[in-house]
């Protein structure tokens, strides 16, 4: 995990905040935090591809992520796990159609839909997040609700993001 004081955290954290601001008019900081947040965390791979099959092998297509938040038809052992699951695709689907919409294309999971199909996955999944709003998840289902309902937002503010790391001269791999 990358630091809270890192500076590429912080370089995040300014980015989304001033881009949101300027291109979306939000200036909502539990929203700008949690993309900055996800930005950082997703310049180290293993937590882009966190989930796993049985084997422990990453799993890197969507139709596989799916089957694995599952509890009933899928391999997930339990609600919980479920919840975990499906808040990773929905931050996966976010990001991936935000910050590398034309991968979404290009991928196999694309099919005829493409970055449609992300979409529509990635809003579903923070819908289903947001139903479990009960107990230890109950603060946080309206925050993910906020995110399945203003999914296509977000995701426009992530591609003024990656602009404005492209302007600054930030390298591929970050943008």
């Amino acid at each position: 995990m990358i630091p809270e004081e890192h500076a590429l955290r912080q370089l995040f954290h300014q980015t989304v905040s001033v881009c949101y601001a300027e291109h979306l008019g939000i200036h909502d900081a539990e929203v700008t935090s949690y993309i900055a947040d996800l930005l950082t965390e997703f310049c180290e791979t293993k937590n882009l591809y966190r989930i796993r099959d049985a084997d422990g092998k990453p799993l890197r297509e969507m139709t596989e992520m799916l089957v694995a938040a599952d509890p009933v038809n899928g391999n997930a052992p339990s609600f919980d796990a479920e919840r975990r699951i499906r808040k990773h695709i929905g931050d996966y689907a976010l990001f991936s159609a935000g910050m590398y919409p034309e991968a979404v294309e290009r991928s196999r999971f694309a099919g005829d839909a493409g970055l449609l199909q992300m979409v529509k996955t990635g809003k579903e999944s923070y819908y289903i997040v947001s139903q479990f709003n009960l107990f230890e998840y109950q603060s946080e289902a309206p925050f993910f609700a906020r995110l399945s309902d203003e999914f296509e937002g977000h995701m426009y503010g992530l591609t003024k993001v990656r602009s404005e790391l492209g302007r600054m001269g930030a390298p591929s791999h970050l943008m």
